[in-house]
């Protein structure tokens, strides 16, 4: 039988959610940004390791606050505001920054905050994996990676990864890594390759 892992994408405006999802799915990068009004559910298949894994990839747009619902009414508002539905139920959640934007560090800071406050209950063990997009970039670095990865890894107890999504750096890392954090057995304590069902393995990308 095959598992169904959903997965939230999470970031400030600009942090490149959109553009890590592409290059993982289409592998494509565009200059232009484009902004994510609305959520965009994206269903591929997956190949990890000889078996196939369906994910239901959600891209969604900054959000003010995570969605309660520790109540009923809460939880029917969730499902009324278009932008979060779906997002409290989620095997695993991606919070993405830039690490050239100190702001954006911060807001993933909140949002991961409120996901502990406001999962359901029995689900606090949610995995959470941070994720510093453009690498590429790194001469404008904010935040010395150490800082930042001492305090997910230690403090926050959450996986951490940098890459770039313009070069297709550590993308496959972060969702072949994801996949071994929500319980896929057959994927833990082995060398992790992925690819897509019924397309050509990726092309390997170059190092930032």
């Amino acid at each position: 039988m095959v598992a169904t892992f959903k997965i939230a994408v999470l970031g400030a405006q600009g942090v490149g959610k959109s553009a890590i999802v592409r290059q993982f799915l289409y592998n494509e990068f565009s200059e232009v940004c484009v902004p994510t009004t609305a959520r965009r559910v994206y269903l591929p298949a997956v190949v990890m390791n000889g078996h196939v894994h369906d994910l239901q990839i959600m891209d969604f747009p900054p959000i003010t606050a995570f969605p309660p619902g520790l109540i009923p009414l809460c939880t029917l508002q969730e499902w009324a505001d278009v932008c979060c539905r779906g997002l409290r139920s989620v095997h695993a959640y991606i919070l993405v920054y830039d690490i050239c934007c100190f702001d954006s560090f911060e807001y993933i800071k909140t949002i991961r905050q409120q996901i502990l406050e406001t999962r359901v209950i029995g689900t606090s063990e949610t995995p959470i994996i941070i994720v510093g997009n453009k690498r590429d970039l790194q001469r404008g670095r904010v935040i010395p990676r150490w800082n930042v990865s001492n305090l997910v890894k230690k403090t926050w107890k959450c996986g951490y990864i940098e890459c770039s999504a313009k070069y297709n750096w550590h993308i496959l890392l972060l969702f072949s890594e994801l996949l071994k954090s929500v319980g896929c057995a057959r994927c833990k304590h082995v060398h992790t390759t992925i690819r897509f069902q019924g397309a050509p393995r990726r092309h390997r990308c170059p190092n930032a």
